[in-house]
């Protein structure tokens, strides 16, 4: 009997490797991040006149599963390394189930804060544990790439980001702000359910004696990791009044992390792989810039078409509608299709067009052209969203992919945080079309970078199944 017969339960040979039973609960764990992330805002207000704490205690409630989220990613990448994907998965949707009830019956604004860390905490280890449990059945089953399972998770986290807020008002509006926390331990139990009985058990972890497992953890690259990440995200969303002496504090743990990570014996982060490995690192900066550049149009446009036009928020929320429909129509086709470099390549393309739309439209613009420039945001994040995940899969080695997907979402974090700092800039102290055309050339700058860093990726493989 071969490892394959051995690890595939039974009867599983006569069905789809990536049937519903299997990509479900993978697919419900990736999504249960972007979901928090968004849900909370309708609840701030609230959460604000009952602990009595100003608007700047509240957002700490959403950048502290930012930072947890940007640190916990790879992390948790790593643990599912040692210990196995599928138990990583069910801790971090355990620990989800724990933060959400903690949330709900918090006596205080501080135990609220400890509950967003440990749904923070919890909901990144879906992620990268979901992609190394696809890869790990894709070899299992001799599969190429998966590019239509890939597809999926870049779908399914479209539509959760676009879900969330007004998931959040209904449950905010219906039930009171708690209920957002609440919410998360039917998902938890579900997602658990599903999981247990539907994802192949991992084999046995191997026996390394307490010293061992800690070094094999690599607490110390972790520390190093968190503290440069934290310092880099601080910096880059203060730069409206800047934070200087942070950045050679940046500089300083970033060149440690690195010294560090090439003498442990299981780094962290692989940087030896990664510094020889030229086509990873630049999807991740790809992703970086898909990641700043549509956040930079979405959020940049909301606030502009509410402020500066004086729309509803629910008239800007039917403008942005088209925009989340196109993405996830041709996020489906990319990946139905397998292509890689050409999406990357338009995508890139459409968010220069974007710039190009905002610099000509004002407040006084049709309706009809301000759709039209959303759908251009929207096609640059259904097709770069699916081709660069679909990158990522190709070029990180099968044993590294949990931790290179954790990553991966690092850098989409650091994107985004720093688009709301390049609005700020741009906007400076009232929102208006000056400061949106000012936004445009950011944009523009964004989309050209994009394009350039595509074109000259020679390694970049046009379709997935031209890679494997």
């Amino acid at each position: 009997m071969t490892s394959k017969d051995t690890n595939t339960p039974t009867g599983q040979a006569a069905e789809k490797p990536f049937g519903w039973r299997f990509t479900l609960p993978l697919l419900l764990g990736s999504t249960l991040n972007p979901i928090n992330s968004s849900m909370i805002a309708t609840g701030l207000v609230s959460i604000a006149a009952d602990f009595h704490t100003g608007p700047g205690a509240t957002a700490t409630l959403v950048s502290v599963l930012y930072l947890c989220s940007a640190v916990m990613q790879p992390t948790m990448g790593k643990l599912s390394t040692l210990f196995g994907p599928r138990r990583i998965f069910l801790v971090g949707v355990f620990l989800l189930l724990v933060g959400g009830a903690i949330g709900a019956i918090a006596p205080s604004f501080g135990v609220l804060l400890i509950s967003r860390a440990l749904i923070g905490i919890g909901t990144s280890a879906g992620y990268p544990t979901a992609m190394a449990l696809v890869r790990r059945r894709a070899d299992r089953f001799d599969i190429g790439v998966p590019s239509r399972v890939l597809g999926n998770f870049s779908i399914a986290a479209q539509i959760t980001v676009v879900v969330g807020l007004p998931i959040g008002g209904v449950l905010a509006g219906a039930f009171g702000w708690r209920a957002l926390f609440l919410v998360n331990v039917p998902l938890a139990l579900i997602t658990l359910g599903f999981a247990f009985f539907g994802v192949t058990r991992d084999d046995p972890i191997p026996r390394r004696g307490l010293r061992g497992v800690i070094a094999a953890i690599d607490f110390p690259g972790i520390a190093l990791f968190a503290a440069s990440i934290v310092s880099l995200l601080v910096f880059l969303s203060s730069l409206t009044a800047p934070i200087w002496w942070l950045l050679p504090v940046v500089v300083v743990l970033l060149a440690g992390l690195i010294l560090w990570e090439r003498r442990a014996a299981q780094p962290l982060i692989d940087v030896r792989m990664l510094a020889k490995n030229a086509p990873l690192q630049r999807t991740y900066v790809r992703q970086m810039l898909v990641g700043l550049g549509t956040y930079t149009c979405l959020y940049g446009a909301s606030q502009w078409l509410e402020e500066s036009a004086h729309y509803s928020p629910f008239t800007v929320g039917l403008i942005l509608l088209p925009l989340s429909g196109l993405s996830i129509v041709i996020a489906r086709i990319a990946s139905s299709r397998g292509w890689i470099r050409w999406p990357l390549v338009i995508g890139a393309v459409a968010l220069i067009l974007s710039g190009v739309v905002m610099l000509f439209v004002d407040s006084s613009s049709s309706v009809l052209i301000l759709i039209g420039m959303t759908l251009l945001f929207g096609l640059t994040n259904g097709l770069s969203g699916f081709a660069n995940q679909a990158a990522l899969y190709i070029q990180a080695p099968g044993a590294t992919i949990a931790v290179a997907s954790g990553l991966y979402r690092t850098f989409s974090y650091i994107g985004a945080i720093f688009s709301s700092t390049l609005i700020g800039i741009a906007f400076g102290a009232a929102v208006t079309d000056a400061g949106f055309h000012r936004l445009a050339w950011v944009v523009l700058g964004i989309g050209a970078a994009s394009l350039v860093l595509t074109a000259i990726d020679r390694r970049l493989p046009v379709t997935a199944a031209r890679a494997a």
